[in-house]
């Protein structure tokens, strides 16, 4: 018999949601996970999978049984041969890169967070940048899921791939996934550069920008015309770094936490923040190399609001511009820095936001100094607004105010998503708020 436990808590790391579901599972193998669906078929309550908790909406939230699949964290086979690697669902990508290094292998492509776990970076369409490469789910070669009734469907392109190609981002309501088949390459260093810039000279010169460098992105700073552009790339120069604890953390942490604080007050300081944090950290060439994990992945450190949508590539300028002349126009809305710009090839995953199309995505944050909430909403709605006039999609692990009848427009294979879900999951036992106002 599985042992569940009543009276968790659960938040995500941010701190901006949370639930009490009614029993939390910490199962250590495929039959407890079998128990936990047929003791919720029986009572009919519902299920919700949870990983790493990072994703800042209420995605993972329940009031019903929530399974943990941090104990199903194994590296099942390495075939050395085609570079795949097979691991269970609730394996830490901060735990996959060492056991990956030692077989001289990595991952093409990260996300910046890697305490995040392998079924969960599939299911909310992790990305990061770079316009060769898809989002973290194109990775993916085959899986298996364990369906509402309790039956294991093995998925790749060439067996069950309809549901494959929905499975490759689930949101969670397709069923339980148990391991996932990693396409991976041999291990790589990588240099990332990053030197100032202004924001119309990248956005005139996008093309180039992307054709120099294979992980480009920028971060731009509201209220200024300052860009940093980051360039990453291979090498084989040994790792270096120019990382400083003063700079990083005493200037980049504790200062701007309690200026953005006192800007709660004030919330005219924020533009002359932002301007003042360029010039003090941003305003030189920096370098620094190591292996591809390392410069991949970067530590959050605030805890945050965010929103990140893609959108058209093509359309990259015309929205940012409009975003700037949003804040010019209305002074009185804050802006904290950066919004971070990235690319990504488009792909065929049916509920991918890179569905059928290059991507250009736009992450805007407000940050929660010392826990306190800044207003947002008109930054927010502004923001939302111009998303959609651009033909944008929200990343699903974020916060969005979208419901069934954006996800209609903006997705083509939204029916046919939908349809598989109602197959696989026909009393509706993986959904939860979230998912509700996706599908209904």
């Amino acid at each position: 018999q599985v042992h569940g436990y009543k009276g968790v808590k659960f938040e995500n790391w941010a701190r901006t949601y949370g639930c009490c579901p009614e029993m939390y599972y910490q199962p250590t193998s495929v039959e407890e996970i079998r128990e936990v669906l047929a003791l919720a078929r029986q009572q009919n309550k519902r299920v919700k999978v949870v990983g790493g908790g990072h994703s800042p909406s209420d995605i993972a939230c329940t009031d019903g049984f929530m399974i943990h699949m941090g104990k199903m964290n194994r590296v099942l086979q390495v075939d050395k041969e085609k570079q795949q690697v097979t691991v269970e669902a609730g394996i830490l990508l901060a735990d996959l890169h060492p056991q990956l290094d030692q077989h001289g292998l990595a991952l093409s492509n990260l996300g910046a967070v890697s305490d995040v776990t392998a079924g969960g970076v599939i299911g909310s369409g992790t990305h990061n940048t770079g316009i060769k490469h898809g989002i973290l789910s194109t990775q993916v070669v085959a899986l298996t899921l364990m369906t509402a009734s309790g039956t294991i469907l093995e998925c790749s392109e060439s067996s069950n791939a309809e549901v494959f190609q929905a499975a490759r981002v689930h949101l969670g309501c397709l069923g339980v996934i148990l391991t996932i088949t990693l396409q991976c390459v041999p291990q790589f260093h990588l240099q990332e550069t990053s030197f100032p810039s202004t924001l119309n000279e990248v956005l005139n010169n996008l093309d180039s920008h992307l054709r120099k460098s294979e992980y480009f992105r920028f971060l731009w700073f509201p209220h200024s015309e300052n860009v940093s552009v980051i360039y990453q790339d291979h090498t084989s120069k040994p790792p270096s770094s120019s990382a400083s604890w003063f700079w990083d953390y005493a200037v980049g942490f504790y200062l701007l936490e309690f200026l953005l604080w006192i800007s709660t007050f004030l919330p005219s300081l924020v533009g002359w923040i932002n301007r003042f944090f360029f010039w003090l950290l941003f305003s030189h060439k920096r370098e620094h190399s190591d292996l591809s994990h390392k410069i991949f992945s970067y530590e959050c450190r605030f805890k945050q609001h965010v929103q990140d949508w893609a959108i058209p590539r093509e359309k990259t300028k015309e929205a940012l511009l409009e975003l700037k002349s949003m804040l010019e126009a209305q002074p009185k809305v804050v802006a904290h820095f950066p919004v971070e710009v990235r690319f990504a090839r488009g792909d065929n995953i049916l509920l991918s936001p890179c569905f059928q199309r290059d991507s250009c995505y736009m992450n805007i944050i407000i940050y929660r100094p010392y826990g306190k909430d800044v207003p947002r909403l008109d930054y927010w709605l502004a923001y939302e607004n111009i998303m959609k006039k651009v033909g944008g999609r929200p990343h699903w692990a974020k916060a969005h105010n979208c419901t069934r009848k954006d996800f209609e427009k903006m997705y083509p294979a939204f029916p046919k998503f939908c349809a598989i879900r109602e197959k696989l999951d026909p009393t509706g036992m993986f959904l939860n708020s979230y998912l509700e106002k996706v599908f209904y």
